[in-house]
């Protein structure tokens, strides 16, 4: 028996990765990496459930705080987005590389402005 695929839990996903590629794309010093970029089909499933978790989370976030997100900082929206995601990578990942579980001050620039980003999309729809 095939199932449908959940898109409760895909769609926010989808919409988490379409713009973490944008940012990367606009934020990234020259030509990021193939798998920063790589399309929906091309993600690990992991990583799948961790972008939804973390739309879920911003979503969650800004309807909780009636909106006052707004008044959040750049910087403090790509903090949260970060911290989500640390989490995530710790939930699906036994011994994650340093890298994958670096605090804010010691990611590059393309990838706090990414977040920060992915934080004002979610924002936008929720």
């Amino acid at each position: 028996m095939q199932t449908e695929p959940d898109t409760r839990q895909s769609e926010p996903g989808r919409i988490f990765r379409e713009a973490w590629i944008t940012g990367v794309r606009r934020h990234y010093p020259g030509d990021p990496k193939p798998g920063y970029v790589a399309s929906w089909d091309d993600t690990p499933e992991w990583e799948r459930q961790a972008a939804g978790a973390v739309y879920r989370q911003v979503a969650d976030f800004v309807e909780v705080s009636a909106g006052a997100t707004a008044k959040l900082t750049r910087e403090q929206k790509g903090r949260f987005v970060a911290l989500c995601w640390i989490a995530q990578i710790h939930k699906h990942i036994a011994e994650p590389k340093p890298s994958y579980i670096a605090d804010w001050d010691a990611l590059p620039d393309w990838q706090q402005q990414t977040d920060a980003d992915i934080f004002e999309e979610i924002e936008r729809r929720a």
